[in-house]
């Protein structure tokens, strides 16, 4: 066992009070998912879950051929993941509840496996205990594979299925949760599982798979918003909200023709999901759907592949939301002529049909889709708030990637989130609603398809040791100065990092 003192945490620099602050009442966090740190695969009655079926039967999909079974294994250290965040001073934390270990038949709802229960208000307990904000996201991509063997989220049953299992979560934890994400970046579910096959469940249905997922996944969350406002809320005193990846497109250059093919790339990307629920006119983005309805009868199909929504629909998911949960990594610049790949004929990013290029010169992380561009949070949040009437947002998730050698000195790293909350402080001067900031991640965790070649974490995790040992980067002493002073101070260096000390050594 070692014992972790973390030493020296002071600012070199004086200017530091002259700096620009961040607001008191901003929630600085971290965050991480389930499936990513929770391990336990298939202990106190968890059922299976479709990263459980896929790596366990496809492991070359897989970049290492790894799983998630024991991933940093919070299931059973989740104290001292508290202990972390304590470390840091967060003031919040965005993790997400395993629907397969909360429901053993999620047929069933109201079945419960009390094991999975206990584990999560021992978690949400822990937290509030050091006056920690739980955020906590419903879904986080791990759908309990019985659902995904009936089709999962193009099963139109699957909004009532959503609708079922989210008041499992309310009834157990809204007495002390007051932040609530329904899903985790639509477009990683629907583009990627089941309009391609870079995510599980791998569908790769490149025709129609991005958009009735995405038909179903709004319908699933708007139950769910309105089973929590309508049912929850007034006694709660909680919100809800979604979370959607949205990566900047801005154009290459000042044509009219590359600001349409950014405006365009951003409605196919994250307006499909945004639009219905943020917008004043509601329904899918306008100019992207009508692109998809003509290319559809070109290619032969009798209507558009991408689904109406029915008036009925349109309004039930429009106005869905509390806040706007935003993760935000990188940038692309778009042209409507240059940098042009081959999609699959037809696919989302063929109906789109644009170039997307990053500059040779931002710094590269160690995800290969993953460089710093400039004022990218600036550039997204006084985006949607000029587009969606300045609605309440969070960030939540941003961050930055290396390779599993690079050790605790993450330099790199620490550039990157300077930047971004430089930018954060941009955009709140720039009138931008936005209320909290959650790193990603607070540890090294399982990276999805990458495995674990690609660390994120603020805290290092020996995945090779028996207790998955936490070691904080350098990154996490930086972290930590900026969300006790709320100013970023360009020169202050931790005077030393770490010290631990083996007991009984």
């Amino acid at each position: 066992m070692k014992l972790y003192l973390l030493i020296g945490l002071f600012a070199v620099s004086s200017n530091a009070q002259q700096e620009r602050r961040f607001p008191d009442d901003f929630l600085f966090g971290a965050a991480t998912a389930s499936y990513q740190i929770e391990g336990a695969w298939n202990v106190d009655g968890k059922i299976e879950n479709i990263w459980d079926r896929v790596t366990h039967t496809k492991p070359h999909v897989i970049k290492d051929m790894s799983n998630g079974d024991i991933a940093a294994n919070s299931y059973y250290n989740y104290k001292r993941d508290v202990e972390m965040m304590r470390e840091l001073g967060l003031d919040a934390y965005r993790f997400s509840i395993s629907w397969p270990r909360i429901l053993p038949n999620p047929l069933a709802p109201y079945k419960v496996n009390q094991a999975g229960i206990d584990f999560y208000n021992n978690y949400i307990n822990e937290m509030l205990k050091y006056n920690i904000t739980p955020m906590v996201t419903i879904y986080h991509w791990d759908l309990p594979q019985k659902l995904q063997d009936l089709g999962g989220l193009l099963n139109p049953l699957f909004p009532e299925w959503f609708e079922d299992y989210a008041r499992v979560v309310f009834e157990n934890f809204g007495d002390r949760v007051k932040l609530w994400i329904t899903f985790n970046e639509p477009r990683e579910i629907c583009y990627q599982g089941y309009g391609g096959n870079d995510k599980v469940p791998l569908l790769n249905l490149t025709d129609v798979g991005t958009y009735y997922c995405a038909k179903n996944l709004l319908l699933a969350h708007a139950r769910g918003y309105h089973a929590y406002n309508n049912d929850f809320k007034p006694t709660q005193n909680g919100e809800c909200g979604i979370t959607i990846s949205v990566t900047w497109f801005g154009p290459l250059t000042d044509s009219e023709e590359d600001h349409y093919a950014a405006e365009l790339r951003r409605q196919a990307e994250w307006g499909l999901y945004a639009e219905p629920i943020f917008s004043e006119q509601g329904g899918f983005p306008k100019e992207f759907a009508e692109v998809v309805a003509k290319k559809s009868i070109e290619q032969g199909y009798k209507k558009s592949r991408l689904p109406e929504l029915s008036e009925e629909e349109r309004k039930f998911i429009q106005g869905s939301f509390d806040f706007f949960g935003v993760n935000h990594y990188t940038s692309s610049l778009v042209s409507a002529n240059e940098h042009k790949t081959v999609y699959a004929v037809p696919s989302m990013l063929d109906d789109v049909d644009v170039g997307t290029y990053k500059p040779d010169d931002w710094l590269q992380a160690a995800s290969d889709w993953l460089k710093m561009a400039p004022n990218s949070i600036y550039n997204v949040m006084t985006h949607l708030m000029e587009k969606y009437n300045n609605p309440a947002l969070y960030i939540t998730e941003n961050g930055w990637s290396q390779v599993p050698e690079a050790g605790l000195i993450d330099d790199d790293r620490i550039v990157y989130y300077r930047a971004a909350l430089n930018s954060v402080l941009d955009s709140l001067e720039a009138g931008v609603n936005l209320k909290g900031y959650m790193a990603w991640s607070l540890m090294d965790n399982y990276e999805w398809m990458q495995g674990y070649t690609e660390r994120f974490g603020l805290y290092e995790v020996d995945f090779t040791s028996e207790a998955k040992t936490r070691t904080p980067r350098k990154s996490a002493f930086v972290y930590k100065q900026i969300v006790k002073t709320r100013v970023i101070d360009s020169d202050y260096e931790p005077t030393e990092m770490i010290m631990w000390i083996d007991e009984g050594h």
